[in-house]
């Protein structure tokens, strides 16, 4: 018992329902903060002479290295052949995702670039509902309507005009993002997690290299920063794969997926604190807009 504890019951009350209701989320609150940092020192990697290819090649070995350590503690875990096939084709989407999130992120703001990945929810809500996985309630409909209409007014303003080519990547991420849930729902549920993980790294890290090897595009970064966001960039995203993996097992997809919303708010808070980018009044009205509409998407489809 700690010297400044009363040791009153009203103490213990008051202290137990905070610490019940947060230590949960703690995980996913972890996730969504370690892949919005990731997000910005992407930016500053990028900046600083990296390209998109080798920066994703050097972060997916770290990424299979720290998950084959991560395997080893434990009971081992199995996995039948068709989950490993499934697996392995998730990671070829992953890659394409994870390509064009950092091409969305080269090309614009990192904001704007996350947000627009962040219409993948709705996406998958409208998809789900077009294969009559499930229906879309028109509260849900409501919702989407309203995060595009954000989405649209924070693009609108940007002070340095509209990039067609960031935004079509960031929506393509998404897409792409749609075809990885709609996959793993269709076919892993039930799979142990850590094995998918770690077969849809190999594939995806597998094609990283080769594209780096096909293109010989090894460019890295030119300074001691670059360097240094890099390495930290690829540690914070294995951490948030870990993070969220531990929050699914916690308190499930759904809530988790909720929490992870923190990620486009981390990453806009950041990229104005660290790398100046400026948002206008609008911006953020339309930024509050999406965000909003996305939380109550997730909470009412």
């Amino acid at each position: 018992m700690s010297g400044h504890d009363t040791g009153t019951p009203d103490s213990a009350a008051g202290k137990a329902p905070a610490e019940h209701f947060l230590l949960p989320l703690a995980p996913g609150i972890a996730a969504g903060l370690a892949l919005g940092v990731s997000d910005v020192l992407s930016k500053i990697v990028l900046a600083d002479g990296g390209h998109v290819l080798p920066m994703l090649s050097f972060r997916s070995v770290v990424g299979i290295v720290f998950v084959a350590t991560w395997l080893r503690f434990g009971k081992k875990p199995s996995a039948s052949p068709r989950v490993r096939w499934i697996s392995m084709a998730v990671g070829v989407m992953f890659t394409a995702l994870i390509y064009c999130l950092f091409k969305a992120i080269e090309a614009v703001d990192v904001s704007t670039a996350i947000l627009s990945y962040f219409t993948y929810p709705v996406l998958t809500g409208i998809a789900a509902s077009a294969l009559r996985i499930e229906p879309l309630r028109w509260q849900g409909a409501l919702c989407a309507v309203a995060a595009f209409i954000g989405l649209a007014i924070m693009i609108g303003a940007h002070p340095a005009g509209l990039a067609l080519a960031g935004v079509a990547y960031g929506v393509g991420a998404g897409c792409w993002r749609v075809a990885v849930l709609l996959t793993t729902r269709a076919y892993l549920v039930g799979a142990d997690a850590r094995l998918t993980t770690w077969y849809s790294m190999i594939s995806s890290t597998a094609l990283f290299l080769a594209a780096s090897l096909v293109v010989r595009d090894w460019n890295m970064p030119h300074t001691n920063l670059g360097w240094a966001a890099l390495v930290v960039m690829s540690l914070a995203t294995t951490a948030g794969i870990l993070l969220i993996f531990i929050s699914t097992v916690r308190i499930g997809p759904f809530r988790t997926a909720l929490i992870l919303n923190l990620e486009p708010l981390t990453a806009t808070i950041l990229s104005a604190l660290v790398l100046g980018d400026v948002m206008t009044p609008l911006q953020g009205l339309g930024s509050a807009i999406m965000l909003g509409a996305l939380v109550g998407f997730q909470l009412l489809r």
